[in-house]
């Protein structure tokens, strides 16, 4: 498995100086198939690997490997290198854009870790690797999920491009940080070392700022140093809790200082879940997660699917066993549950489909966070349920509304009026993205339940997160279903539009609509089978499958009347004709049901909207309080926890 391990991680880097350097659109297109193709299979091979071998964690260099202990020191230096040429990319961009606080933070953080590591007081060399359920599941999403972000990118880009003639055509560089990006993210999931983690982590931010600012223009380039500056904010936090680690614990391997008591590696838990939570983009860190919408709708729905803001609450989840009945946990938990309840009303007030999108994501990494903040066997249960469907319906939907963009020229929910009519397949795809939301029986409803029961069982501060769980669920409700019936809705005189979408984005939409129906139909037995034995990897014991047999013999029935009742109304439709009855508008009716005369002969059109609620709670009414609110959280907790530890 070691081969297949470090195959995983550097093929990606590998196919990124491929896709840097191809100029041929008929190579790159062959290439992105292939590489995409490949590295899904890597990660399906290991995953088949890691079963036949007795399912157990496994920890490299281990004896007789490819990967030795004398070797680990050496590739320290490299990373050290690396990181050097990062921060030199990223001075030399704020000296030339004049924004410097990036800069400093990110030299800052090269210093202290140069010293660490050219001092000798990092020497660790064991358990650099670490394979388990969690890792494991991770890579099988990154691999899925952002492989076919990638196929997707290829009529994507080609259009964006076509409609975008003022923007320079630098696709080669797009693909390049895109697989970069996958390579990143297996290589942070796969580290065992403190060291490691912190090496991709920092990948992934360097490349999340260059993908958000793509376009060059002021906004792009505004949003991608925002971005910047708040994620080496979180990296310094991580760089710190390293330091910490070697000098005062004298290890840096995580599973190590994880099985140490808990009031001993109180520091290094809350400067990880510091960063954590600005990897996640909770409040008041959400806005540069906001601010990726600029960016060609690939590398958001990479950010906002199966990487870059996962990596936060992954290492939250590992965390968890050290997070329950601590301070740390209870601050993740306000924070994680202000955050749901907040972003969700939020979502509300927003028409433009990416940005309903965005506040929804932050919603439920806020919900993620909070469950691993409570760090109970049930809540991590419910956490690690709501990263997979989440995951893949995010990743859909956003590669959706991208291809609906091109299609009609607006990303507005208002715009994609009668949808399902007009573009029935993309409409399609949006109907089970937005129903794996918040829809029975797809999991996100079903993880939502279970977290709900979980917070009770928890008691204490726990029992508040059910009041903004409930709330925040409410409002989610809402925004929702404006869009659905947004789509379903049939004005007369509606017809069936050219189909644009190219091949490679319909790939990418159709495997992701039906691994969504895949994973809600296996659910029970995925849950029974990999996660409940995931908690035992974690440090749990105790979790069982909160869903009974019946329960899930109705679950499977649901699923199939989601799809069978519309699919048959459908064909029974066609069969009958429906006569639609003239609206009256109170003026002569132009005969499109859309426009007509009024009384003193001027033209006028119909025009029916959602009301947003903007007035009431719209962000700039929310944001800023709160953000305050989880200032004072996180400031107050890291005294009481700083206090307690000395």
């Amino acid at each position: 498995m070691e081969l297949w391990i470090i195959l995983l991680i550097l093929l990606p880097f590998i196919i990124a100086i491929a896709q840097f350097l191809i100029r041929s659109d008929r190579v790159r297109k062959v290439l992105t198939y292939g590489s995409s193709g490949l590295i899904m299979a890597i990660a399906l091979t290991l995953a088949a690997l890691w079963y036949m071998k007795g399912q157990t964690a496994l920890s490299l260099p281990a004896d007789g490997g490819l990967l030795t202990e004398a070797i680990v020191p050496y590739i320290g230096y490299a990373m050290l290198g690396v990181e050097f040429l990062l921060m030199c990319v990223v001075i030399w961009l704020s000296v030339k854009h004049k924004r410097f606080l990036g800069a400093l933070l990110s030299m800052a953080q090269m210093g202290l870790m140069g010293w660490l590591e050219l001092s000798g007081k990092i020497h660790e060399s064991a358990g650099v690797i670490y394979l388990d359920r969690l890792s494991l599941l991770m890579c099988l999403l990154i691999a899925v999920v952002g492989g076919l972000i990638c196929i997707y990118a290829l009529g994507y880009m080609k259009d964006y491009h076509h409609h975008h003639t003022e923007l320079r055509d630098r696709r080669p560089f797009f693909f390049a940080m895109l697989y970069v990006f996958l390579g990143a993210m297996f290589g942070l999931v796969l580290s065992g070392s403190l060291v490691w983690i912190y090496f991709f982590w920092e990948i992934t931010s360097i490349v999340s700022f260059l993908l958000i600012g793509y376009t060059g223009d002021e906004k792009a380039i505004g949003n991608s140093f925002r971005a910047l500056w708040m994620n080496l904010l979180g990296g310094a936090a991580f760089a710190a809790a390293i330091a910490y680690c070697a000098l005062t614990l004298r290890s840096v391997n995580l599973q190590v200082l994880l099985k140490r008591p808990v009031g001993t590696i109180g520091i290094m838990v809350f400067l990880l879940a510091f960063a954590a939570l600005i990897k996640s983009a909770q409040i008041p860190f959400s806005k540069w997660l906001l601010g990726a919408m600029v960016a060609p709708t690939p590398s958001s729905a990479l950010l906002h699917s199966a990487t870059m803001v996962k990596a936060g609450v992954y290492l939250l989840l590992r965390l968890s066993p050290a997070l329950g009945g601590q301070i740390t946990g209870v601050m993740v938990q306000i924070v994680g549950g202000l955050t749901f309840f907040i972003a969700s009303m939020i979502a509300i007030t927003h028409s433009d489909g990416k940005r309903v999108l965005a506040w929804s994501t932050v919603s439920n990494l806020g919900l993620i966070t909070a469950c691993a903040g409570v760090g109970t066997a049930e809540t991590v249960f419910a956490g690690v349920i709501l990263l997979i469907f989440h995951a893949i319906s995010k990743a859909l939907l956003f590669q959706t509304v991208g291809a609906v963009e091109h299609a009609i020229g607006s990303r507005n929910i208002e715009d994609m009026h009668g949808l399902f009519r007009r573009q029935p397949g993309l409409a399609s795809a949006l109907i089970i993205g937005i129903a794996g939301m918040f829809l029975a029986p797809f999991g996100m409803l079903i993880a939502k339940w279970e977290a709900l029961t979980s917070f009770l069982n928890a008691g204490g501060i726990s029992v508040l997160l059910v009041i903004l769980v409930a709330f925040g669920s409410a409002t989610t409700l809402v925004y929702w279903t404006k869009w659905l019936i947004k789509l379903l809705a049939v004005p007369a005189g509606t017809r069936r539009e050219d189909d644009r979408t190219a091949n490679s984005q319909w790939l990418s939409l159709g495997c992701h609509m039906l691994l969504m129906l895949i994973l809600c139909a296996a659910y029970p037995f995925f849950s029974d089978g990999f996660v409940t034995p995931m908690l035992g990897e974690l440090g749990f014991a105790g979790a069982h499958q909160l869903l009974s047999l019946p329960d899930r013999v109705v679950m499977i029935c649901l699923l199939i009347a989601v799809f069978a009742i519309p699919a048959l109304a459908r064909i029974l439709s066609k069969k009958v004709r429906v006569e639609q009855s003239p609206l009256y508008m109170s003026g002569i009716n132009e005969g499109d049901h859309r426009h007509y005369e009024d009384s003193y002969g001027q033209p006028k059109k119909m025009y029916l909207s959602n009301w947003y609620l903007t007035e009431l709670f719209g962000e700039q009414k929310l944001y800023v309080p709160v953000s305050w609110a989880t200032v004072i959280v996180i400031v107050v907790c890291f005294i009481l926890t700083y206090g307690g530890a000395f």
